[in-house]
Order: C-alpha cells, then structure tokens, then sequence
C-alpha cells in the first residue's frame, strides 16, 4: 500500500530536476541546523547542569564566535535567495522556439486549444523534448493551472492573460489539477496531460482536425467585419493591425502602450479605455458578443500578422 503513494510526484520536465535540487537541500539544510541546535542544547544542559556544592563560573561573550553564526547564515540566506531567484528567471522567460497551447478555465473543466486546431478538455497531447508556452484565462472565477509533475503552477485570472511554460521529458500521463478553490466542483476540475513521443505526437494530431487558433481568428475577424475599419485604404477608421503586436502603439493623450494579449483583448471588450492616437473613438464593444475561446483566437490572428508591405501605417 505505502509502495502506491510516492514521496513526490514524477520528475518529467527540465524544470522539475532544478526544483527537487533545491528544495532537496532546504529538507537537508533544515535537518541539519535541527538536529545541530536541538544537539547542542542537549549538550550544554548537560555539561553545565548545576551540581551541588559546586558554584557556577563566570563566562565571557565571544565577539568572533557572534560574528561566525551571523555570517555564515547570512552567506546561506543569501545563496538560497540566489538560487531561488535564478529559477524564478528560468521558469517565467520561455525560450524562442516554443509551442503555444491556449487554455481556458471554465467551472468546472479546462479547454485546451493546440496551434494546428485541435481542441480538447480535461486533456492535454503534447510531445515530449518539446518547450510547450500556455496562454491562459478564465471564463468565470480565480482558477490555478497546476501540474505537479512539470513543478508547474500559474493563476488563471478571469479579465487577462497569464502564462507559463515547460519542457516534457518523459512520455507518460500525469495530473493536471486547479490549485485555486473555484466553487462546489473544484475538486473534480482535474485532468491528464499525455507526454507522447515525437512521432507519435504526430500521429496523434493527423486524427485529429479543425482549425489553428490564427486561422479560426481570421475567419471570425472578417465574418465580425473587422476589416471595414481596420484595413488600409479609403475609409480606414481604425489602425492597422499588420505587424503591430509586440510593439510600442502611441495613445491619445501622450501615453503609449505596448501591444500585447492584454492590450488586444482590452480593446476588443473596452475599446474606448486606450484610443490610438489619430482615430476617434468609434469602436463598439464586443463584450457579451464573443467568448475567451473567440477572443483567444483574435489575438492569436493579430500575433500572426506580418508588417504591411509598404510599411503602412
């Protein structure tokens, strides 16, 4: 029975590895100053118990002694904030050459969108030896996107976008949880995510079919006639949006902002909070119209956009 309930979950990512190092040596640091301090407490209340007929003597203060045990945990706290620190870094800045995987939370199920247009629910195909970037979001309330064999955990926040990425090293299954208390289903708002070799990855997504979130957002950005206001041209009413995404856009008022998922879906829903500089603010809304799953696939559409030949503004 004791064999079936493992001391801590699979180490399958790269990131895992860093974290069982570290957290390894705070169990055997914490250990360690434990068993020191309660030794040493132990020896002391023996040695200088007090005897009958014999007086106490007096004891002086070590200054050097005091300057040891105040530097050398200083040197450790400071080590473990380091450490802590440099995978912090590593865990939030995804390397280029990554596979974006949207995400939806919704009580009480996640949605999952792959890049090719697969969709799933509660499951997640994914290869392994591959960085895999997650763009999240919630549908309803405060979710956290949990899987414990990566050492992976992000806040899924209802309203904005949030990410978080990992590289799979071992095929296999593992559990995918919420973390966040979501209501009355938290609990069976889990799921399972498949690690698959390479090929058979490949295989998996031949038989599977639908639309990439850049093309499925392309299909909803002209049938919701976006291109009336935002294309190049006689009658253009709204920027152009070839090539804008990662990039510094002046606002009425002398401020600017840099285009990003946040951005984009600001002014899908509330279009009239950041106004670009040299356009009225006639843009309706579109909250209540589109779902995050929509919205999702209109940001994905604008990231793919290429600059406009011409460079047009």
């Amino acid at each position: 029975m004791l064999n079936d309930i493992p001391l801590m979950p699979p180490n399958a990512s790269t990131f895992a590895s860093q974290v069982d190092l570290l957290y390894a040596f705070l169990v055997i640091l914490s250990a360690v100053v434990t068993v020191g301090t309660f030794g040493a407490v132990l020896f002391f209340a023996i040695k200088y118990r007090r005897r009958p007929g014999v007086a106490p003597g007096s004891m002086e203060g070590s200054l050097r002694l005091e300057l040891l045990w105040s530097f050398i945990p200083g040197v450790i706290a400071i080590g473990i904030f380091a450490w802590g620190a440099k995978l912090y870094f590593y865990g939030v800045k995804p390397p280029t050459d990554v596979m974006d995987i949207y995400v939806s939370g919704k009580q009480w199920m996640w949605k999952v969108q792959h890049p090719t247009g697969q969709k799933e629910i509660n499951d997640l195909h994914i290869p392994a030896g591959r960085a895999i970037r997650w763009t999240m979001t919630s549908e309803d309330v405060l979710h956290s996107y949990w899987i414990p064999a990566f050492r992976m955990k992000k806040d899924v926040v209802p309203g904005r976008y949030t990410e978080m990425w990992a590289q799979p090293t071992k095929p296999g299954e593992y559990h995918l949880f919420c973390a966040e208390y979501c209501g009355t289903g938290h609990s069976k708002m889990i799921g399972t995510v498949h690690v698959l070799e390479p090929e058979a990855y490949q295989r998996w997504l031949s038989g599977n079919t639908g639309d990439p979130p850049d093309v499925a957002g392309a299909k909803l950005f002209e049938s919701m006639r976006c291109n009336t206001c935002h294309a190049a041209g006689q009658g253009q009413r709204g920027p152009v949006l070839d090539g804008i995404f990662g990039k510094p856009q002046p606002l009425k008022g002398g401020s600017e902002v840099i285009v990003n998922e946040d951005y984009v879906r600001e002014s899908i829903l509330h279009p009239l909070a950041k106004v670009v500089n040299g356009f009225e603010p006639v843009m309706p809304s579109y909250d209540g119209q589109l779902g995050e799953e929509e919205i999702m696939q209109l940001v994905a559409y604008i990231k793919s956009l290429k600059p406009a030949a011409g460079g047009a503004k």
